[in-house]
């Protein structure tokens, strides 16, 4: 039995990044020499195995054949012959087919360390084409080494994986939680470019890969095309360390902007409707769950109102703050804010700019939230007051402090 390191931690230890999970592959092992060794068995599909003190995984050594479309469409077979490099040579990427043995030994046939110099995103074998999920995973890795370049040759087999309907046949729970991988790396656009290139956007979110080409008043978009636009708020979002619910309101705020009718480009009236009702077919389609789901709601209708909030009285800020569902949840409108910030800043020459309407809004939550509701309840009722006449007595109330506040 022979034990060595494998994939992203051997990678990363290479580049000098930090490293995180640890994988492991065990050669000329059986199932029951594991059980013998102290190993607790652990998946499905195929003999993987934790560690009796560590709790790392340890896989058998393993090759597999298609058998299906799709992620699921796969049959593996283990046994003490296979080989470290039967095993490796299975693997999407050569940056990601290195191995160490005990000693440190670095293991690298199908040349990740010449790749990993060459700041370059290589497949290792034809095996890539088998499996589409391997698509969003090279995308989300051109998101986090965003230096790195996709092979020629690579970039042509993901666009004949398309061509031949791959990545139709992917699970909606994969696709999303590769997408969300990708989305809270450092430069989210990246993957957004590869999948574009390669035609998989098109296949997987083709709400969002159509606004490429859509324009905007160049007035308020110096940038003008709203693709690239979304790009720059995609990695606004990253710049400011956003939460994925943020990340992915982002992502779907201007959707509505690809169905504008050609004849009154480049304006957008009613955009923001038209991308709650997008988004919703999304978040079912891709099964987004409900908090990411209900932050892109709000964004979507309410970012125009907030950026022009500016010159709103204090009548129209409540209504803002009650649209949004601020008073009963204000950590949530505090995460509309910073989906606001990166689309306001997200434009060409406006990635330093002060976003204001952010304090100013919240400080306008934090006067409505100081009012006393249970005290002007209390009032109400002394005088006789009930049911939507003290919802009305609160509302009075936090306007009142309202205009006193922004006088």
């Amino acid at each position: 039995m022979k034990i060595y390191l494998v994939g992203g931690a051997v990678r990363d230890r290479l580049l000098g990044r930090r490293v995180g999970d640890r994988d492991w592959v065990v050669v000329g092992a059986t199932p029951q020499a594991m059980l013998d060794a102290g190993f607790r068995p652990v998946g499905r599909d195929f003999p993987v195995f934790l560690h009796p003190d560590t709790g790392e995984e340890h896989a058998l050594a393993r090759t597999e054949r298609k058998s299906g479309h799709g992620y699921h469409g796969f049959t593996f077979h283990t046994s003490p012959e296979v080989t470290l490099e039967d095993d490796l040579v299975r693997r999407d990427l050569t940056v990601n087919a290195m191995a160490e043995d005990a000693d440190g030994t670095l293991i690298d046939p199908w040349g990740g360390q010449r790749d990993l110099a060459a700041r370059v995103l290589r497949h290792v074998s034809p095996a890539f084409a088998e499996d589409p999920v391997r698509i969003l995973r090279l995308a989300r890795f051109a998101a986090r080494f965003h230096d790195f370049s996709v092979a020629p040759e690579t970039m042509a087999l993901m666009r004949a994986m398309v061509g031949a309907g791959e990545v139709d046949h992917l699970v909606p729970e994969r696709v999303w939680q590769e997408l969300a991988r990708g989305l809270m790396e450092d430069r989210p656009s990246r993957m957004f470019e590869v999948l574009r290139d390669c035609g998989a956007l098109a296949r997987l979110l083709p709400e969002v890969d159509r606004l490429w080409g859509v324009p905007q008043r160049p007035e308020h978009h110096p940038e003008v095309d709203t693709g690239v636009h979304l790009m720059m708020v995609m990695d606004m979002s990253a710049r400011l360390h956003a939460p994925l619910t943020v990340r992915y309101a982002c992502l779907g705020h201007d959707l509505g902007k690809g169905t504008t009718p050609p004849e009154v480009l480049p304006r957008h009236i009613g955009h923001e409707g038209r991308s709650a009702r997008l988004l919703k077919d999304v978040g079912e389609r891709l099964r987004v769950p409900t908090d990411c789901r209900e932050l892109a709601d709000v964004v979507a209708r309410e970012h125009g109102h907030i950026h022009q909030s500016g010159g709103f009285g204090a009548e129209a800020i409540l209504r803002l703050l009650e649209r949004c569902d601020a008073i009963r949840k204000p950590q949530r409108f505090h995460e509309v804010l910073l989906a606001c910030e990166c689309d306001a800043r997200g434009r060409l020459g406006f990635a330093d700019t002060a976003y204001a309407a952010g304090p100013r809004l919240r400080d306008a939550l934090a006067c409505v939230l100081a009012v006393d509701t249970a005290a002007v309840s209390a009032q109400a009722l002394s005088e006789g007051l009930q049911g939507p006449k003290i919802g009305e007595r609160i509302t009075e109330s936090r306007l009142k402090a309202l205009v006193q506040h922004i006088a």
